[in-house]
């Protein structure tokens, strides 16, 4: 079976969230009584992804700690400032070359199951001749996707905001999509009041 790593994006500076302060993150906000990227990270460790790659950035320490005694590895980006394609850089050029593929999770999509990524990754089993596999909520494509390692150049080329889903815009690649019932694949928290109606959706 083809080697499926993980990369967390976890490297942005919250600007809607904290403002962008200086040691403040949206990432190590509680939910349901741990932190938000911790959520993630679980859910990136639990599909059965190796390695787990956490591409580091603004706040690095706070969300490391968040992610204390989980079976992940830090990959630091300098230049997080520049957009999130810099962080899907960082990740990719911190993978094995073993690694076929690679799943990409949003470190603000808390409720994002292990369950959905390994489906990602057996979809990807079966016909490794994929490009990507994304999930579809309500007819959108959600989070987390998996880019076949023949889409790393491609995505080495992004600059700025530009992350997976821009690249699997590109008209030419063969993309599974993958209907799913699952909400929390197209939940993420980005300011104080996403969060907090989220707290509300959990009781």
């Amino acid at each position: 079976m083809a080697e499926v790593a993980a990369i967390v994006l976890a490297a942005g500076r919250s600007t809607r969230f904290s403002g962008g302060a200086d040691g403040a993150t949206k990432l190590v906000a509680q939910v349901e009584g741990a932190p938000l990227v911790r959520h993630v990270g679980e859910a990136a460790v639990r599909s059965g992804a190796r390695p787990v790659i956490v591409v580091t950035g603004h706040a690095e320490e706070q969300v490391m700690q968040a992610l204390a005694g989980l079976d992940v590895q830090a990959a630091h980006n300098p230049d997080f400032a520049s957009g999130i394609a810099s962080s899907l850089k960082a990740g990719l050029a911190a993978l094995p070359p073993t690694s076929a593929a690679a799943l990409v999770f949003l470190g603000d999509m808390p409720r994002v199951r292990a369950a959905l990524a390994r489906r990602l990754i057996e979809a990807f089993a079966q016909d490794p001749s994929l490009d990507a596999v994304a999930p579809v909520v309500d007819g959108r494509r959600g989070n987390p996707v998996l880019l076949s390692r023949r889409l790393f150049p491609r995505a080495m080329q992004l600059a700025g905001d530009e992350g997976a889903r821009r690249l699997l815009m590109t008209p030419d690649l063969r993309v599974a999509e993958m209907p799913v019932d699952d909400a929390g694949a197209a939940i993420d928290i980005d300011t104080p009041e996403a969060l907090q109606l989220l707290g509300k959706l959990s009781r």
